[in-house]
Parts: C-alpha cells; structure tokens; sequence
C-alpha cells in the first residue's frame, strides 16, 4: 500500500501485483471512506508517473496519479467526477 496526502485528504491506495509490483489500483481510502476499483477506465503514462482513470464502486470516476521515478511512489487525486445517478 502507498499513500500521499490530497490537500488536507489522506489517500492510501492498495494494488494488485502480478508480473510487477503495484501493476494497478485494486482499492483506495480517501480519509476514512474505502472504494473499491470496478473499473480501469484508461491509463496512460508520463515522463515520471503513471496514470490510472478508474471508476470506484460509488459510480465516481477518479484520476489517480503514482509517482514512478522515487522508489516510494507517492500517490495522488488528480481528478474527481461524480457521476448522475443510473435512472
């Protein structure tokens, strides 16, 4: 599990780990609220970061960012959408 601090919200993320380690986000906990990842809606990759665009059980679609270019690889929120709910 990594984790790194979203302004003043404490995000913890935990990943699966097949071929390499922390392959992809499985779950997340912002604060004290846990979600679980349904979906890996798209994921792409910088300079020094990787990018995963995920929908979590809450039907949100989130934007997490991991740090690749330290050992530790902090991750960070970088987008939040929530999502109308299915009528």
């Amino acid at each position: 599990m990594r984790s790194g601090w979203v302004n003043w919200m404490k995000l913890v993320v935990e990943c699966y780990s097949g071929f390499k380690a922390d392959e992809r986000p499985v779950r997340f906990r912002l604060n004290e609220r846990q979600y679980l990842v349904e979906e890996i809606v798209d994921q792409w990759y910088g300079t020094q970061d990787v990018f995963y665009k995920v929908r979590a059980d809450d039907g949100s679609l989130y934007v997490l960012r991991r740090e690749t270019a330290t050992p530790e690889g902090s991750w960070h929120l970088v987008s939040f959408r929530q999502m109308p709910p299915e009528q």
